[in-house]
């Protein structure tokens, strides 16, 4: 009988033991800290894109969406085309959702028919322009541009954007 309700202790022990340590883990999990796009951080990245393409001759315009692909901030150039905004914002949309560059995706989907699929997401659009915005290695949000006459002139003008912005993004 003694052994019994020793035993018994024991298990009952051991089970609080490993269901208090597992709720524990589970609530470390449970809340996450992020990093994420400000207001300021994210004009200051439209201003310095449209800037840059302004500066090469381009009428283009630049969205900025936070670590969830949601708007932040869209700037659009005097002389910009209207479809440039919905361009700009599904390319910054991608960039943030996938964590890569368009230009990047764009070519995966034509060299790997696996990766063709990609244009069938909704709000996904594959043509250069979407850049990642990251810190250290967390992706906060993306910068999308559209409107120059090539998505790789998109993506230099949101690169360049980042470049200006470098301080910023420590």
């Amino acid at each position: 009988m003694k052994t019994t309700r020793i035993a018994a202790f024991t298990l009952a022990t051991l089970t609080a033991l490993t269901t208090s340590t597992a709720f524990t883990s589970a609530q470390a999990q449970a809340v996450r800290s992020e990093r994420n796009m400000s207001l300021e951080l994210a004009n200051r990245l439209a201003a310095a894109a449209v800037s840059s393409c302004l500066a090469a001759g381009h009428n283009v315009t630049a969205a900025v969406v936070d670590r969830a692909g949601q708007l932040r901030a869209l700037q659009r150039a005097d002389n910009a085309g209207p479809h440039t905004i919905g361009a700009a914002q599904a390319k910054a949309f991608t960039s943030a959702s996938a964590r890569n560059t368009t230009l990047a995706m764009m070519e995966a989907a034509q060299k790997n028919p696996a990766a063709a699929n990609l244009v069938h997401i909704p709000g996904f659009l594959l043509l250069g322009g979407g850049v990642p915005v990251r810190v250290g290695n967390d992706v906060i949000g993306a910068i999308g541009v559209g409107g120059a006459p090539g998505g790789h002139l998109d993506e230099q003008c949101a690169v360049a954007a980042l470049e200006a912005a470098k301080d910023l993004l420590k």
